[in-house]
């Protein structure tokens, strides 16, 4: 009995490989182009709050790593390299999740600064097209209105 994990590995195992498998699931959603600043939010609170919950996992992850250390210590070695395999294989998925997650914010965050510098650039010019619009549609001065005719050349 001293070569098997206790009980609690294999609920903690069976725990984290379900998280990854549903963590996997939402990161290989395809990605669309979004043009819309408060669904790109919302996008990146999803990610964050799958990056906190991956940090709560960090513990499972750590007691099964640790389980397995001692376990090699007294199984026969046979037994401790399939349980070693296993965890490696769980570490291995773990730190691809960890940085494809850490990618996918990145990216997100990059593109709601793009976005928002967007959308405030085509506030401005919206502005500043109003603005010609109105001026586009004032009145020409006489021809003979020398003054006039320098002041509008000023605002042209």
């Amino acid at each position: 009995f001293d070569s098997l994990p206790p009980a609690h590995y294999k609920e903690t195992m069976n725990t984290i490989l379900v998280w990854m498998q549903q963590s996997e699931t939402k990161l290989s959603m395809p990605q669309v182009a979004i043009a819309e600043y408060e669904i790109m939010e919302q996008r990146l609170r999803e990610f964050k709050a799958l990056q906190s919950s991956l940090q709560e996992q960090q513990k499972g992850l750590t007691y099964l790593s640790t389980t397995v250390e001692d376990l090699s210590k007294k199984a026969p070695a046979e037994v401790s390299q399939s349980y070693r395999s296993e965890v490696e294989v769980v570490l291995g998925r773990w730190k691809k999740l960890s940085a494809q997650l850490a990618e996918h914010c990145q990216k997100l965050e990059e593109r709601l600064t793009k976005l928002q510098r967007f959308q405030n650039d085509t506030r401005t010019l919206k502005k500043w097209m109003a603005e010609v619009d109105v001026f586009l549609k004032e009145e020409w001065p006489a021809l003979g209105d020398s003054e006039a005719l320098e002041k509008q050349l000023e605002q042209c």
